[in-house]
């Protein structure tokens, strides 16, 4: 059964453009409240929220539904999962710059100040994450195809998504899957600003398990959008890995 709630209308300032939060949930009851409360507490005048729900089965819905004055748009039904749910998101998002966020992550003040910071749609923002290993940082090309950017440090230009979706076949990492040819990509570029935006938390989904689809294809993704000394870098890093584990 489908459900769906929120307001529609102008935004405080039209000088500064439009960013919309981008929330997917499944039985996110105990943790959903904490995360909206630090995206209520930002200063940045024109924040977009918009939530996709899978059809939650606990007290989700009714939190949404009480939220329902200051969220933009909110939908439930059932979803093929997390890419899926984020894919849809993107459909209902009016904002000139998007941003991803767990339903158990948290902003920072420094998110509303990287906000009045986005310029050139032509590039994309990240800045630092809060993680259990310290805030992240900015990463080179190699470290980059090594490890990747946080989810939770990215602000995209809409553009990138015009025609571009999640692969739903990467179950766990379809971001990552999707960052790397976007980074390599002449269109765009990627510019680190210092400013610590988000806590990231570590007991969702992308955090306990492996995307083995997507950890199978990497190496092709690397050859395909990198060097071939990055590539080869990388090839020693994952053999090293391995035998780490082993």
């Amino acid at each position: 059964m489908l459900l769906e709630g929120g307001k529609r209308g102008a935004f405080e300032n039209s000088e500064v453009p439009i960013v919309s939060i981008l929330i997917v949930t499944y039985n996110a009851a105990s943790v959903l409240p904490n995360c909206l409360e630090s995206i209520y507490k930002q200063t940045y005048p024109n924040l977009e929220v918009i939530i996709i729900d899978g059809q939650s089965t606990d007290a989700t819905i009714d939190i949404l539904t009480h939220n329902s004055h200051r969220l933009n748009y909110w939908r439930s039904e059932r979803d093929s999962g997390i890419y899926d749910a984020m894919n849809k998101a993107l459909g209902y998002a009016t904002g000139e710059w998007i941003y991803f966020i767990g339903a158990d992550d948290t902003l920072y003040e420094g998110f509303s100040e990287m906000c009045y910071t986005l310029q050139n749609p032509n590039t994309v923002y990240y800045g630092r994450v809060l993680t259990l290993g310290g805030p992240t940082f900015p990463v080179s090309d190699y470290q980059f195809a090594k490890i990747g950017i946080c989810h939770q440090a990215i602000i995209y230009p809409k553009s990138v998504f015009l025609n571009n979706y999640f692969n739903v076949n990467y179950r766990i990492s379809a971001d990552f899957a999707f960052n790397i040819p976007l980074y390599a990509n002449s269109k765009y570029h990627f510019e680190f600003r210092d400013f610590l935006i988000a806590k990231f938390n570590h007991t969702g989904v992308s955090s306990t398990n492996i995307d083995e689809r997507f950890e199978k294809d990497r190496s092709g993704m690397v050859i395909r959008n990198f060097s071939l000394w990055i590539w080869l870098r990388y090839q020693v890093w994952k053999l090293k890995k391995s035998s780490r584990t082993k």
